[in-house]
């Protein structure tokens, strides 16, 4: 049932009376209105004032009757059933705001009901997450309680104005009509709701599937139900916000579709093909879709607006205001005037703003001005910004509110899932494959470590079944049978026969669409018109034997609809399907071309990373003789310290992509290496983590370090705070050394509790290590671990409830350190009991150890150190003799130590 339509439940006679309750009763007198003598609004109404009959409960109660008495009646009901008490909330919202509105009887009866009703829900909070539905309903019942209280206005014996005489009549002959009209004719649903239905489904459509890659081989379909293929991400706290902060963050981990539930805006940072455009795909299908997954309520009458900035910027233009979302999108739908202004007013948008990483770097400042002045003028929407890592500085909009999250990689469970997922939309040909790929993917560690994100996983199962069970080993070999996958082979086993009318193998293909990712990487693009990369192909097609034989259009065309790796994002653009095809080929075209001065010039780039790594692998033995020195020559001509090394570590890692150097280049680029790696201090372990991920590639297995150098190595891996680091901190877990493990327990703070609990924490040997446990959260993971440690640390945020989620561990320790803990905490272990306990350590104010607090919890304790001030030397032994089992306390500070003779 349409809002509209409640004129047929509520007619004059029932909602007058309820109504007329708001105003107060009229006083002796005539009352003549004069300009020193207005009767102002706040006079009128029967809840304002020293008089008052009404309070704003009672509004409240009239509200309710009048949404109650709507509802009643045969019919659809005018809006769901669960959003009665919000919907109640805001009518009585509008109600009290007649009473704070600055204008007269004669002024509100001169607005007229819309206008007046207009003030009212101006005046009154706005509601938040209320459906279309409800928010017509709203918006109907409002101004039709403000046409009648107008003719209350008019009825007054106060109101002598002649000129209003015929406006009474009018209001009163109109009011009848209204009546009449609502009682038989349903009124036009709204021209917003009714577009709103149209956008949501063409939303729905538009972002409802998605391409997995590789399953299109054979005789599988080219893309895949959204809600099939997509696994849910985590995300955890940003990189860098402990130190900025100077408080310990919080790195709990959430699915990241959940994240805006908690989070009005976030900055979500991820690594290539680490899933963010698909998330903001599942964000979009969920707002716009009633039967929503679970947890995602929270989108209910959300209304998604998807700005890819790729497609927005690449005419160098101003970027959109919101009567442009919509067409710069790429949207077909035109809107009603102004819509896009009143969701975004309303507080109802969800905006996602895809691709920060994907503009150059020259324009992002003009972004975020653009962002903070959509922020400043909307509020109450909710905003997600993606990124990759490193595109913008750590809190680059925190002064705008923004939460930064980054998606985790993908950890083992979620890889598995992954494989099972894809074996399964492959067909019941794949099953036979799925099996030994998890087998491999358990045991392969160069396969482990390609299979982080979902696009990486994808090719792997892809290349895994089109391979019958064999992979190539290493990421350059990955990519070229990858490439070979969808640019020969793909077409060829599905029976294709030539759909676009021309045949061309693998190599022309290649030269022909390195020259698109050529002029997108150089120009810092990722997305072109198809006007311009039609006419790139067209001045290449001439050199290139196979393919000059066929018309350049038909050229394009077949490589833009059957090679795999482009695709149209709009009618009039083109973009290859992931950055890292991009990345792959425009290294390859570099090398072709020999532009080794663009290379160097982008080498501190940390976007050319991939692209400069790949060139070395692409080059042949004297081309990457020459980039490799160039690097180095970079690197001593810089002054920048973190420059310098960044460029000799990319040096560095780009050894293992060069199919041929003389020995004593790469003697000289490991020379260079060993300089810093491994770290021969802490400080210079901090100073080597700043590189960031792309030093976690050089750091020492534990097999090759010596102790002093794997606790430094540990050191830099932990300061770099993302999970990329844990598969190389888990290899310390088992190492002799008790310093290297501590540092591995120490920094659990830093990373996602749960992962790095499975991944690290579980895997360590506990010989005389102590497990720090710095929150409650950490005691739950640790508890779910089912470890039985002896050595147990407590300190920091633990309170009570972490205190009885370790209780399952607390039988299994016998040494205790509790230094850092508060005393309600301690008297909550007593209460307890640890009888297993024989070693602790606590520390205690002058006023004295807290001894028979401590002998209760502890009743077989054979050791105490106490750590505490200079007075603490000179109590009385014979206030330990609470404890029966004590032998020995050692008091620090003053380096004072008690035997006790006998015990």
């Amino acid at each position: 049932m349409e809002p509209a339509l409640i004129g047929t439940r509520l007619a004059s006679a029932a909602i007058g009376p309820l109504l007329k309750k708001l105003l107060a009763g009229e006083g002796p007198g005539a009352g003549l209105v004069r300009k020193d003598a207005e009767v102002r609004l706040s006079g009128l109404v029967s809840f304002r004032g020293e008089k008052r009959t009404l309070t704003e409960k009672d509004v409240r109660k009239l509200a309710a009757t009048l949404v109650e008495r709507s509802r009643q009646g045969a019919g659809e009901p005018p809006f769901p059933a669960d959003e009665t008490e919000a919907v109640t909330d805001a009518l009585a919202a509008n109600l009290l705001a007649l009473g704070d509105l600055d204008m007269d009887d004669v002024q509100a009866v001169r607005l007229g009901h819309r206008d007046l009703a207009r003030r009212l829900r101006a005046a009154a909070p706005a509601p938040d997450g209320l459906s279309t539905d409800s928010a017509l309903y709203l918006e109907t019942m409002t101004e039709w309680a403000c046409l009648h209280i107008l003719e209350f206005f008019t009825k007054r014996s106060t109101f002598i104005a002649r000129s209003l005489v015929e406006q009474t009549r009018a209001q009163a002959e109109l009011l009848a009509r209204v009546d009449a009209v609502l009682t038989r004719v349903p009124a036009p649903e709204s021209e917003d709701a009714a577009f709103e239905r149209r956008y949501l489904a063409h939303l729905a459509k538009k972002h409802g599937r998605l391409t997995i890659y590789g399953v299109d081989l054979h005789h599988s379909p080219d893309e895949w139900p959204l809600d099939m293929a997509y696994l849910s991400l985590e995300a955890t706290g940003g990189e860098g916000a402990h130190e900025t902060s100077g408080r310990q963050r919080d790195q709990a981990s959430v699915r990241a579709d959940l994240a805006l539930a908690r989070h009005e805006k976030i900055l979500l940072r991820g690594l290539a093909g680490s899933g963010k455009t698909t998330l903001v795909q599942w964000l979009t299908v969920s707002a716009a879709t009633e039967d929503r997954p679970e947890g995602m309520a929270y989108l209910r009458g959300r209304v998604p607006f998807v700005l890819p900035l790729r497609a927005l910027t690449r005419h160098g233009e101003r970027l959109p205001s919101p009567d442009r979302f919509l067409s710069a999108a790429g949207c077909p739908l035109t809107p009603p005037g102004g819509w896009t202004d009143r969701v975004l007013a309303a507080g109802r948008g969800l905006v996602l703003v895809d691709g920060i990483d994907e503009i150059p770097e020259a324009e992002r400042g003009r972004a975020r001005d653009w962002l903070r002045d959509l922020l400043g003028a909307y509020e109450g929407n909710r905003w997600l910004v993606t990124s990759r890592p490193t595109a913008v500085r750590d809190d680059w909009l925190a002064p705008d509110g923004f939460a930064e999250l980054t998606l985790a990689p993908m950890a083992r469970a979620e890889v598995a899932t992954f494989v099972r997922r894809w074996h399964q939309a492959a067909g019941p040909d794949a099953a036979v494959y799925e099996q030994p790929l998890l087998d491999s993917l358990r045991t392969a560690e160069h396969v482990a470590q390609l299979a982080t994100n979902p696009l990486m996983c994808g090719l792997i199962c892809a290349l895994h079944r089109d391979r019958r069970g064999f992979l190539p080993r290493g990421r350059k070999a990955l990519y070229e049978a990858a490439l070979s996958m969808l640019l020969s082979r793909r077409d060829r086993e599905r029976d294709m026969r030539a759909p676009t009318g021309l045949v061309l193998d693998e190599a022309p293909q290649v030269q022909l669409i390195q020259r698109l990712a050529y002029w997108l990487t150089r120009n810092g693009r990722t997305q072109m018109d198809r006007d311009r990369a039609s006419s790139i192909v067209a001045e290449a097609v001439p050199a290139v034997p196979d393919a000059s034989a066929y018309p350049p259009d038909r050229v394009f065309t077949h490589l833009l609809h059957r090679s795999g790796l482009l695709r149209e994002p709009t009618a009039d653009t083109v973009e290859f399907v992931h950055r890292t095809f991009q990345d792959y080929l425009a290294a390859k075209a570099l090398v072709d071309h020999w532009d080794i001065g663009v290379l160097v010039h982008h080498a501190a780039d940390d976007q050319w990373e991939d692209v400069i790594r790949m060139a070395v692998g692409h080059a042949r033995p004297r081309e990457c003789a020459e980039i490799l020195r160039e690097l180095l020559s970079a690197a001593d001509a810089t002054e920048d310290r973190r420059v310098r090394l960044r460029l000799t570590l990319l040096a560095a890692t780009a050894l293992d992509h060069a199919t041929e150097l003389s020995p004593d280049l790469r003697e000289e680029v490991l020379r260079r290496t060993g300089e810093v790696i491994p770290p021969r201090t802490p400080e210079e372990a901090r100073q080597l983590a700043e590189v960031g991920p792309l030093v976690l590639e050089l750091l020492g297995s534990p097999e090759d370090l010596s102790d002093a150098e794997a606790r430094t190595s540990v050191i830099t891996a932990t300061r770099v705070t993302t999970d990329a680091a844990l598969p190389y901190l888990a290899r310390f877990a088992r190492h002799p050394s008790l310093e290297v493990r501590s540092q591995l327990i120490w920094a659990w703070s830093r990373f996602d509790t749960e992962r790095y609990a499975e991944e690290v924490v579980s895997q360590l040997v506990p010989d005389e290590l102590f497990y720090t446990v710095t929150d409650d959260k950490q005691a739950g993971a640790l508890a779910a671990l089912g470890l039985q440690p002896e050595r147990l640390d407590i300190r920091y945020n633990v309170t009570e409830r972490g205190v009885g989620l370790l209780h399952p561990l607390l039988p299994h320790v016998r040494y205790l350190d509790l230094c850092q803990i508060g005393a309600p905490v301690l008297t909550h272990l007593a209460d307890l009991g640890l009888p297993g306990v024989m070693d602790v350590r606590v520390r205690v104010a002058s006023d004295g150890p807290p001894f028979e607090t401590l002998a209760r919890a502890f009743p077989r304790l054979e050791t105490l150190h106490i750590f505490g001030d200079e007075l603490l030397p000179s109590y009385d032994r014979s206030e330990l003799e609470c404890f029966r089992e004590l032998h020995s306390v050692n008091v620090y500070r003053t380096r004072s130590s008690w035997a006790l003779p006998g015990r």
